[in-house]
């Protein structure tokens, strides 16, 4: 076991494990740290605990100090740079008629390197704008390109349901949602109310799917075989929430869909949920 602590560097970032080096924190507090993009000013996100050596990725590193007044102040200067960088950048690109989006600019806290991240349909040749920059700038430059859902998770918004994006207010990380998701849940596919404002999957999708998975297992899916008190037949309708069944009964095929409810069936074959080629390119690209 060994002593740590959560540091957060974005407001709804990844937690990394940091050595205390003997000192206490508390949720909240600012702390001056080395990582790999050199010496930053983070965030208190966990307070020191125990956890087991396997969960820790080595060597762990330890806090510089907490931070004082004068870091408060590097940091506050640090957001106003990062502001006047911006709008120098998108000058640029108009003059390198670069087709690409600036969506944030970052200083590390030291100074010794600015990020530029953007979005752009495809590769861009940057090479030259990187150049302006360092001109500009006089220190390291990298650009990132990133993803639909970083922007929304950067930016912040409301979702369809007026609320905060959940990637802007508490996902520390993406979770990996697809299309047979929405289909399992027995949503419509259409691509407007499965999709958020970043026009990819709604994150949602993924909270409730544990319970989707277990409901399926017990309740015979559409086209599956049942025995009825009735008779067998096919199962046309299907409700995961309530489990009432709608089954076409294979001596009265003419005749209304028999209600029953999941428990009062007897599986005989069941049926498998797929994604027909029609509906995979109507969702083209939203996964």
């Amino acid at each position: 076991m060994a002593q740590v602590v959560g540091i957060r560097f974005k407001d709804v970032g990844k937690v990394y494990y940091f050595d205390p080096d003997g000192m206490q924190f508390k949720k909240g507090d600012r702390v001056i740290v080395e990582t790999a993009r050199g010496v930053e000013c983070g965030e208190i996100a966990l307070q020191n605990r125990e956890v087991p050596d396997e969960e820790i990725v080595k060597p762990l590193k330890r806090i510089i100090r907490a931070a004082g007044p004068e870091d408060l102040k590097t940091l506050a200067e640090n957001r106003e740079k990062e502001k006047k960088a911006f709008s120098i950048c998108e000058e640029k690109i108009r003059a390198h008629k670069l087709d690409m989006k600036l969506v944030e600019v970052e200083y590390t806290f030291d100074g010794s390197k600015i990020l530029f991240y953007f979005t752009a349909d495809g590769r861009v040749d940057f090479r030259s704008l990187v150049k302006d920059l360092a001109g500009t700038f006089r220190t390291r430059i990298e650009l990132r390109q990133i993803g639909v859902r970083d922007e929304s998770k950067m930016i912040g918004g409301f979702g369809i349901c007026g609320r905060p994006f959940c990637c802007s207010t508490f996902l520390g990380d993406f979770q990996p949602v697809s299309i047979k998701m929405a289909k399992e849940q027995g949503l419509s596919l259409n691509p407007g109310k499965i999709s958020g404002t970043c026009g990819r999957l709604m994150c949602c999708l993924k909270y409730e799917q544990e319970s989707y998975d277990h409901l399926l297992r017990h309740t015979p899916k559409v086209g599956a075989v049942v025995e009825t008190h009735e008779g067998r037949g096919v199962v046309l309708e299907n409700n995961l929430l309530t489990g009432m069944l709608k089954v076409r009964l294979d001596r009265r095929p003419d005749a209304a869909p028999l209600l029953v409810e999941r428990h009062e069936v007897k599986l005989i074959r069941d049926a498998h949920i797929r994604l027909n080629k029609a509906e995979l390119e109507a969702l083209k690209g939203i996964e």
